[in-house]
């Protein structure tokens, strides 16, 4: 799977981890810990990507890595 950017928040509203892959729209996920919300994130991005091949769309390219000055 291509590494696309992933960010992880807390959300107070939904008391829960929310991670989204802002490459792919509508790409998000939660969870209860860091580590479940990531794990239910990539099942979504397999899903998102896996349906856009089905339907012959381009996969989003992927941003370039941040660099800390």
């Amino acid at each position: 799977m291509p590494n696309y950017q992933v960010i992880i928040y807390w959300s107070d509203e939904d008391n829960a981890f929310i991670a989204e892959a802002p490459e792919l729209p509508g790409c998000m996920a939660d969870g209860k810990t860091r580590q479940e919300v990531l794990a239910n994130l990539e099942v979504i991005m397999e899903e998102w990507i896996t349906t856009a091949r089905e339907l012959g769309r381009p996969l989003p390219d992927i941003k370039e890595k941040l660099s800390y000055a």
